[in-house]
């Protein structure tokens, strides 16, 4: 049976998830170089500063590619970054033909990678499982783009919608399923944020259980409360502290001893807290470009309320925790009315031991 364009860049994108977690600010990109039905190349983008899943794959075929088909996931890049341009090497290679999954939301290419293989005639398609690929890549297209990160909210919550009793207590609500499927989904961002509550109440170390990747722990923190002996402290990952600026005359002793553990990233006011939006535009140009945010009601609430979560995950344990003075997992302004609540769209549901986990998009 004769394999069809899909089939081959469905290949490239399984070779691409190889990279997840590792490749940022760089996008997920995997390739496969095809000659005659039988590949003869396989690459994928492991690192950002590492040879480009296209270039890797040519690598592999050497010789062999002279008049063989490409198949890239992203459009190959025409400009010079941290590596040589992928379109030279492509050019050089011999390749006859190069078939593209999607094209590159990057200003600095989008399209133009394209237009270089055209005018050095070689055949180029585009557009295959472009829905896919698009996922796969959704925090990159979005920083890329909008030049700021992709927010994802986590939460760990009872039937009723608490995080903690009323006592503060919320150790443990879901299962050690729940909890290690959430480690490990650590390793897939670029920083994990909390409010300063979750600090004060859980003092979480923010770590990454099963991944060698240690994302960066951010705080954010209006008053600057956060305590020097705090948990996040502990291991090599960087934290930063989102905060206000110091007015004149008020700077702090524990704002002295944060300097000194921190990266102190100061933002505009909005209501006498963090502007939200501010900070992560400000992150951004940090090269940060996804976060997961793990708590606590309040910052949660107020991300929802800004518009600015684009995915959630929320593991659901069938418990019942009640009491009007139980936290609860999205706090914020809410809305006034139930036909404006947030609708989620390509919800899925996926039973996690004794728990569930829903996931779905905000946009």
């Amino acid at each position: 049976m004769k394999k069809t364009h899909e089939y081959y860049m469905n290949l490239a994108m399984q070779l691409a998830l190889k990279g997840k977690g590792k490749t940022s600010p760089n996008p997920l990109v995997g390739a496969v170089v095809v000659k005659k039905g039988k590949i003869i190349g396989r690459g994928f983008h492991a690192q950002a500063g590492l040879s480009h899943a296209e270039v890797v794959a040519l690598d592999e075929a050497g010789d062999l590619a002279e008049d063989a088909t490409l198949y890239v996931t992203l459009e190959p890049c025409r400009h010079f970054g941290r590596t040589p341009p992928c379109v030279a090497r492509i050019i050089k290679s011999g390749v006859q033909k190069v078939v593209v999954g999607m094209v590159d939301p990057n200003p600095l290419n989008n399209g133009k990678g394209i237009e270089i293989l055209r005018q050095n005639k070689i055949k180029v398609e585009v557009g295959f499982l472009e829905d896919e690929l698009k996922r796969l890549n959704e925090a990159f297209i979005k920083y890329i783009t909008k030049k700021i990160p992709f927010v994802t909210v986590k939460v760990a919550q009872s039937l009723d919608g608490r995080i903690a009793t009323k006592t503060g207590d919320s150790k443990w609500i879901t299962s050690d399923k729940s909890r290690g499927l959430a480690h490990r989904s650590r390793g897939n961002f670029d920083a994990i944020m909390v409010g300063v509550n979750t600090v004060l109440r859980d003092n979480p170390k923010l770590d990454s259980w099963f991944s060698k990747k240690h994302p960066v722990k951010i705080v954010v923190d209006s008053q600057l409360s956060t305590p020097g002996k705090a948990n996040i402290f502990l291991g090599s990952s960087p934290v930063i502290i989102a905060t206000l600026a110091a007015r004149s005359g008020q700077e702090t002793e524990n704002r002295a001893i944060l300097t000194g553990k921190a990266n102190i990233l100061e933002t505009k006011e909005k209501g006498g807290q963090v502007n939200l939006k501010d900070m992560l535009k400000k992150l951004a140009g940090m090269g940060i470009t996804n976060i997961l945010v793990e708590g606590g009601g309040m910052l949660i609430g107020s991300l929802f309320d800004e518009g600015l979560v684009d995915k959630i995950m929320f593991f659901l344990s069938p418990k019942i925790i009640g009491g009007k003075d139980a936290i609860s997992s999205v706090m914020g302004q809410g809305v006034a009315r139930v036909e404006r609540a947030l609708k989620l769209k390509n919800v899925t549901l996926k039973r996690v031991g004794e728990d569930f986990l829903i996931e779905g998009y905000v946009r």
